[in-house]
């Protein structure tokens, strides 16, 4: 399969680091030497479903392919107001679609488990044309009196067509049960027979375990891929990799050993926005020409679960047209 349409959407609220100093016991400074993040967008007018139809419609559009071709949507959300129906159930209808959807969960690596599994479908002849989109709002997990999470993250959707193609050459997706060290919980209906009271918990993070974790599981993905495709560091154009902190990003670039203009950012403007990073990531990067065709792009992320997915794929340049 290939990628040949793009698209993203962000909230219309930017929230700087000074705005957050406030009302949160924090400072630019704190959050940008330990993130890298200088601002986010944050949801307050929109809401999740019109963003996703929004990044959706943009990288339909740009593939040059009408709505009632794809074949199957595939929705990477880790969590919204509906447990039911699906996002991308709520979502098709307003795209103009008619097929077969379903909700992904695979956390912060849930784009790539994505295109892992769209992969699956092109190989078996279930599907021409595929749509995915990472749609998601982790600041709505967080508990907004405390600075450890709640700077971390942003809001926002990212979208991509995959028709036939020879665009990707391997996948490696990965899972552990590190549980403990990043979770949201929300509780579920009281029942006559329950007997264990639930409550919902914003999002809990030890932050100095999921650093050691990812680190360690990317650069080991990283390692593995490239040993598997008998490939170097230099033989990777543009490192893609998942936006939640510089410190973790310039760590696998010190490992790899690779310049810093391989390794694309835009976690400084909008956070960690979970799976949805790397699709807007790859959608600015492309919309401004720097994706040239022919390029041999890594994509790597990590999430909670633990899991962590990777890909390297060769692109192919996509047209836009003027807006």
């Amino acid at each position: 399969m290939k990628i040949i349409g793009t698209g993203s959407a962000l909230p219309e609220k930017e929230v700087t680091n000074d705005m957050l100093a406030g009302f949160l016991e924090t400072s630019d400074s704190w959050i940008t030497t330990r993130t890298g993040i200088q601002t986010r967008r944050l949801l307050s007018k929109e809401t999740l479903s019109e963003l996703a139809i929004t990044a959706a419609q943009n990288a339909i559009k740009s593939s040059g392919l009408n709505p009632e071709d794809i074949d199957y949507l595939i929705c990477s959300n880790v969590a919204n107001s509906y447990v039911s129906p699906s996002l991308s159930s709520i979502i098709l209808a307003p795209l103009g679609c008619c097929c077969p959807c379903i909700d992904l969960n695979g956390a912060c690596a849930g784009f790539i488990y994505s295109l892992d599994m769209a992969d699956a479908f092109f190989k078996t002849g279930r599907a021409k044309n595929i749509l995915i989109v990472a749609a998601e709002e982790p600041s709505r997990f967080c508990n907004w009196h405390e600075r450890e999470t709640s700077v971390l993250f942003g809001d926002g959707a990212g979208a991509v067509v995959l028709t036939e193609g020879e665009g990707f050459k391997d996948f490696r997706v990965t899972a552990d049960t590190h549980t403990d060290v990043l979770y949201y919980k929300r509780s579920l209906e009281v029942t006559p027979y329950d007997r264990v009271e639930e409550k919902t918990m914003p999002l809990v993070m030890q932050g100095r375990e999921v650093f050691k974790l990812a680190v360690r599981a990317c650069i080991k993905d990283v390692d593995v891929m490239l040993e598997r495709n008998n490939m170097t560091g230099e033989d990777i154009d543009m490192y893609l990799l998942h936006q939640a902190n510089m410190r973790i990003i310039e760590s696998i670039r010190e490992h790899l050993g690779q310049p810093k203009e391989k390794f694309p950012t835009n976690l400084q403007k909008y956070g960690n926005t979970s799976s949805a990073s790397i699709p807007i990531l790859m959608d600015e990067l492309s919309r401004a020409g720097e994706l040239k065709d022919g390029m041999t792009l890594l994509l790597s992320a990590f999430g909670g679960g633990f899991v962590t997915g990777i890909t390297i794929m060769k692109w192919s340049e996509i047209k836009y047209e003027e807006e």
